[in-house]
């Protein structure tokens, strides 16, 4: 059985072929096809929402495929946009909220939003890394946190951002050897420790990402032998791909339903 470390190198060292075969398949050929024909006739956020399989597309290219019942909650985000500093995508600390608002902007272009690329060929980049991600799981938990953790590090600005995301968080203590009970300690001790630990000005460096991830692919074959994949806490509900507390109070406060 390939090993955690192999299996991240053979995606990675050639990224461009691997997300062309994740392209071709059938299913993902067929979906994207539906998204691109459709996707520029969509004028106003409610015939986006309108339309399930545009709206299903987008929101699993964003990473956000278990919120999309959260109707309410999504189309808050989508017509407040990013403009102003109180908007509801800026309040979130997860980035994956205002990375769809910069893919599908209808708050500041209106019926011209999903005419950019962006909303077009950029969305489909998005949903094929996603799958190629949830495809690498399905054998190896540790190479999709590997992959997610490649695709999110220019985010990460302080300790708190590791912090915010549970799969960034994973990764990084599994790195520095740290306790699953390190989550539960102070967040600004948190923070803290990884600003002082780690350079975190590292993560935009492309290089020392792929060092950092070798080394965190080594350990996590120790602790978890080629074992197969499956869904790993930090994403399923609460964790990154899931519902955190500060989301779920949010959600409280809306009717579902889209409205």
């Amino acid at each position: 059985m390939t090993t955690t470390y192999t299996s991240y190198k053979l995606i990675t060292a050639d990224l461009a072929t691997s997300l062309e075969r994740v392209a071709e398949q059938p299913d993902v050929k067929r979906e994207s096809a539906y998204y691109l024909d459709k996707i520029g006739s969509i004028k106003t956020i409610d015939e986006f929402f309108a339309d399930s399989r545009l709206y299903n597309y987008a929101m699993k290219a964003h990473g956000l495929e278990d919120m999309a019942y959260a109707k309410a909650f999504m189309r808050k985000v989508l017509a407040e946009g990013t403009e102003a500093d109180d908007a509801f995508a800026n309040k979130l600390s997860d980035s994956r909220y205002k990375d769809l608002v910069a893919s599908l902007n209808f708050a500041r272009y209106g019926e011209a939003a999903t005419s950019f690329d962006r909303a077009q060929k950029g969305v489909v980049d998005k949903y094929n890394r996603q799958t190629l991600e949830v495809n690498a799981g399905s054998e190896n938990s540790g190479v999709r946190l590997a992959l997610y953790f490649e695709r999110m590090a220019p985010a990460i600005t302080s300790g708190y951002s590791i912090i915010a995301d549970p799969a960034l968080s994973q990764v990084v203590r599994a790195v520095l050897q740290l306790p699953d009970a390190f989550v539960a300690t102070d967040v600004d001790r948190q923070s803290a420790y990884y600003e002082d630990v780690l350079d975190i000005a590292d993560f935009q460096d492309p290089v020392k990402v792929g060092t950092f991830l070798e080394r965190f692919t080594a350990l996590w074959e120790i602790d978890h032998p080629s074992t197969p994949g499956g869904q790993l806490p930090a994403f399923q509900a609460g964790g990154v791909i899931g519902i955190s507390t500060d989301l779920l109070i949010s959600i409280n406060n809306l009717k579902l339903g889209g409205r």
